[in-house]
């Protein structure tokens, strides 16, 4: 399962488009990820995105099949439906699912699972790549707490992953799903626990991740919880992991948490865009809500007009020319891809010594 690469990027498999980058010609990005709803079932204690209000706003779907198709024509390769809010709470997420994949654009989801038998059918589940849910807990009452929600909502997840499950197995479809966990003060110690749950369900593979502060968000870790001390739950997670069920524990990503980045510069965002519920389009996930990040608005404007125009040319300069990525989120999505880049840019002089 390190074929999903979730602690490292997936540039090397689009050479023709760094290539682009390299020479400085224009492409569309690789990858946007797209926020149908601004509005959320629940209110977790981790939320990165709480302070822009769970806004129960949503994508006009009509609107956005034409950007689709444009994105489609100009070379974007994959889109996943997440965002600021929980994406199935979309009245027209299947039909969003299926347009996509429709147009020739791998599509993905990543949900809190609550609604996924309601939203995500037969048809859905063949059009996707992947799927992954967001679960926090091992334990009804633990659940309730960090998702911040009914207790029986845990249950619900449960059953709708069985069902999936299910589904893929029954016709062989090739979606992969998967469930994280972020780990946290509250959840830790049952991270082993869910990860019987989910083997015995049959999931692909579980992965957990450590909790990054956004910049604008108020939610923060207690500062005594030490993810150096959480790497020795590594050790029995895997003995749990089989040819059928990866565990993917991001211990790298832990770890780099306590060191310096390797890059002076953001130069990623040429290759992904940030769409939300509104239709806004974003340079970055970890300053939605800012002017100086914003490209333009999927409403007024074609996805070409916003990816080529002036604002984001502007937006750009002030990326690489001022912002301090020190200041940025840790370990951000983007960090392993401008990890890669930078050395591009800057390469070490024994590289001609392969």
């Amino acid at each position: 399962m390190s074929k999903i690469r979730i602690d490292a990027h997936k540039l090397m498999f689009h050479v023709d488009t760094v290539n682009k980058w390299l020479k400085g010609e224009r492409f569309f990005p690789i990858y946007v990820e797209v926020g149908p709803s601004g509005t959320c079932n629940h209110r977790c204690i981790f939320c990165a995105l709480e302070y822009l209000g769970y806004k129960a706003r949503y994508i006009d779907s009509e609107i956005f099949k034409k950007r689709i198709q444009e994105m489609a024509k100009g070379g974007v390769k994959s889109i996943m439906y997440a965002g600021e809010g929980e994406p199935l709470l979309h009245k027209d997420i299947e039909a969003l699912i299926g347009y996509t994949k429709g147009c020739g654009i791998d599509v993905a989801v990543t949900t809190n699972g609550v609604l996924i038998n309601n939203r995500i059918g037969r048809e859905s589940l063949k059009a996707l790549s992947w799927i992954r849910v967001s679960l926090n807990a091992a334990t009804r009452e633990t659940y309730a707490h960090v998702h911040g929600t009914h207790a029986d909502d845990f249950n619900k997840v449960l059953h709708n992953l069985e069902q999936v499950v299910s589904t893929k197995r029954r016709y062989n479809y090739g979606c992969t799903i998967g469930v994280q966990l972020l780990m946290i003060p509250e959840n830790y110690q049952e991270t082993e626990q869910l990860a019987n749950i989910l083997k015995e369900i049959g999931v692909d593979y579980f992965t957990i991740k450590p909790f990054s502060k956004h910049p604008l968000s108020s939610h923060c870790l207690d500062k005594n919880f030490d993810y150096m001390q959480m790497l020795s739950f590594q050790e029995g997670l895997n003995e749990l992991a089989s040819e059928n069920f990866s565990i993917l524990f991001r211990d790298r990503t832990m770890m780099k948490l306590k060191k310096k980045r390797g890059y002076g510069c953001c130069l990623g965002l040429p290759f992904w865009a940030y769409i939300s519920s509104d239709g806004g389009v974003w340079a970055c996930s970890a300053f939605l809500g800012k002017e100086e990040f914003f490209y333009g608005n999927l409403y007024e404007e074609r996805f070409s007009e916003i990816w080529e125009g002036p604002r984001r040319k502007k937006v750009l300069d002030m990326v690489e020319n001022q912002l301090d990525v020190s200041k940025c989120r840790d370990v951000c999505r983007l960090d392993e891809i401008n990890r890669y880049l930078w050395e591009l840019k800057n390469p070490h002089p024994h590289v001609n010594f392969i």
